[in-house]
């Protein structure tokens, strides 16, 4: 058990989005989640109430904005609202998956930057500090006026495969397209492993076409990794690729396990050995089908708060253990 936090000014709140993740993050800085209430009225509108005192204390929000995205970011606007009308000192909003952040620019004419509307509207609701985990796109951080701590889920994912004996010249870490070169590359010189780099044509949204294989995996271990998997689509077709080309076994790994859609059936009906992922989204049971591994970010989240807190460098977390 971790010992009682010693500063009674921090403070650390969870609403509804992943709350079995606030509770391992309020355990490992050894402090109570604080008390507050999210219902919502028949017509939907959601109401918060903060049932203890914030004044002057410098407060911690837990709230992933993923499924219903907008019910959860409301939730969350509001609750910054409500702590800053109740004299909170900071307000720190702590996402370990920030919603939105496929929309970082404009790819096609007309079209929103919504994951800069969405910083835009945490800022102006009055949030003091943003702690967040692998975005999707790392020049998000930009789109923020106010400090951003921006986590790595690369050596918690790496723990785990060293734990598997998964590292060495017969692994190869491959990166499912050109965009998540660097991650991979990061995963690769913590197991000591080449990379490879799959080429793919997206015709449409949620639509990936694998195109060719940048590297050798022929009679290796491979290990995917990426930022997230939505509706598995790229990862299936990713694996079964390896697979065609001589891979013996197919690990995959995201940090944020968005899993919507057909995403289950498609990963029990691929190739993938076993998908490793992180409890930055909750996961409800019927999405825990056997092939699943999770690794939790609550102790890196609760020591970057501490850190924060303390006004101590974040950077020594980015290390693997």
């Amino acid at each position: 058990m971790t010992e009682k936090y010693a500063d009674s000014r921090l403070k650390i709140f969870s609403l509804n989005s992943n709350r079995s993740l606030a509770e391992k993050i309020a355990k490992e800085v050894g402090v109570e989640l604080g008390k507050c209430s999210v219902t919502q009225f028949s017509d939907g509108e959601i109401q918060i109430n903060i049932e203890e005192s914030v004044r002057g204390c410098h407060v911690y929000v837990v709230q992933s904005t993923s499924s219903p995205v907008n019910d959860h970011l409301m939730e969350l606007l509001i609750m910054i609202d409500a702590l800053k009308r109740a004299s909170a000192a900071t307000i720190n909003v702590v996402m370990p998956y920030y919603g939105y952040a496929r929309q970082d620019r404009k790819a096609r004419a007309r079209e929103p930057i919504t994951s800069k509307l969405v910083a835009n509207m945490l800022s102006i609701a009055g949030a003091t500090r943003l702690l967040t985990l692998d975005l999707h796109a790392a020049q998000i951080q930009g789109f923020f006026d106010i400090p951003v701590d921006h986590l790595m889920g690369a050596p918690l994912i790496a723990d785990y495969f060293l734990s598997q004996g998964l590292s060495g010249d017969d692994v190869v870490v491959v990166s499912p397209d050109h965009g998540g070169v660097t991650r991979a590359r990061k995963l690769a010189e913590i197991l000591k492993t080449p990379i490879a780099i799959i080429d793919k044509r997206r015709p449409k949204a949620n639509v990936a076409e694998v195109m060719n294989i940048i590297g050798s995996v022929d009679g290796k271990k491979c290990v995917l990794i990426d930022d997230m998997i939505d509706t598995a689509g790229t990862i299936a077709l990713a694996a079964n690729a390896l697979r065609e080309k001589g891979a013996t076994e197919i690990y995959a790994s995201c940090t944020h396990p968005v899993l919507s859609g057909p995403a289950m059936e498609r990963i029990e009906n691929s190739a993938i050995t076993k998908l490793v992922i992180t409890d930055s989204i909750f996961l409800p049971e019927e999405k825990r089908i056997s092939k699943l591994a999770e690794v939790s970010v609550g102790e890196l989240m609760g020591e970057a708060i501490k850190r924060i807190h303390e006004h101590k460098p974040v950077s020594p977390l980015f290390e693997t253990k």
